[in-house]
């Protein structure tokens, strides 16, 4: 289970001070799908790297299974049970794809692990295997690989930072199966950081962002309807004021 209690975040530039996240506190049970969401800027993709060990909050705790990770590097974070894949993921040149889920795993996977994996995210796993994990390889393929270097290891939490920008739509409708059957199947708790309505619409529970505080925070069912409600009244107001429609 993870507890986040009072995170906040702060950066200075310019000798200014300014504050991104602000008393964040929320927690995922073993086996739970939170869907973050909310408007770009809010502190979403911060949130992420702060749980992830990428940075490091100016205030409150991170608890994973009872142990505080607060000042935990991410390899420590990482052997701790958390598993993380980027919004935008790296490419390495030089680097085959059979290696990348090698490291990914801790340990030298067999070739029929290898492939396992691979055909679990939809890739071919003879075509990818010995590729490089470089700009070759589209931003779906990337994504896809990355998805399967999570799965390589077991984890008491997965976060998912926006896994569907950059993707075609074959691809996403891909990846939202290939989330179902990880939240079906597997005891690790999961975070997907999305805009995407199919995405929010498979959460437990729902949490929106907005200028770096909690507005919003409830069960899927509860929260859709304010969600989407709202947007569907903005769209009507600007029909009214503008004779713009929706979409536009």
């Amino acid at each position: 289970m993870l507890q986040v209690e009072h995170l906040s975040y702060e950066v200075t530039s310019e000798g200014r001070q300014s504050e991104i996240l602000s008393d964040v506190s929320f927690s995922v049970a073993d086996g739970e799908m939170l869907v973050i969401t909310g408007p770009n800027g809010g502190g979403k993709s911060t949130l992420a790297k702060l749980l992830a060990g990428i940075n490091h909050p100016t205030g409150g705790r991170i608890v994973l299974d009872g142990k505080d990770i607060t000042e935990m590097s991410i390899d420590e974070r990482a052997k701790a049970g958390i598993g993380f894949a980027f919004q935008q993921p790296p490419r390495f040149k030089g680097m085959t794809v059979r290696r990348f889920l090698n490291l990914a795993a801790g340990r030298s996977l067999t070739e029929d692990e290898c492939c396992s994996l691979l055909s679990s995210v939809g890739l071919c796993a003879m075509e990818y295997i010995d590729r490089e994990v470089d700009a070759t390889l589209s931003g779906g393929e990337v994504k896809r690989i990355e998805i399967a270097t999570v799965l390589a290891k077991e984890h008491d939490l997965c976060i998912f930072d926006e896994p569907e920008a950059g993707i075609d739509l074959w691809s996403f409708s891909m990846l939202v199966k290939r989330f179902e059957k990880i939240h079906k199947e597997r005891k690790a708790g999961m975070i997907l950081i999305s805009h995407q309505e199919r995405i929010i619409r498979m959460a437990d529970r729902i949490m929106v962002i907005s200028d770096g505080k909690v507005e919003r925070m409830g069960g899927a069912e509860e929260v859709m309807p304010q969600l989407f409600g709202e947007e569907v009244e903005s769209c009507a107001c600007r029909q009214q004021k503008g004779g713009v429609l929706c979409g536009d």
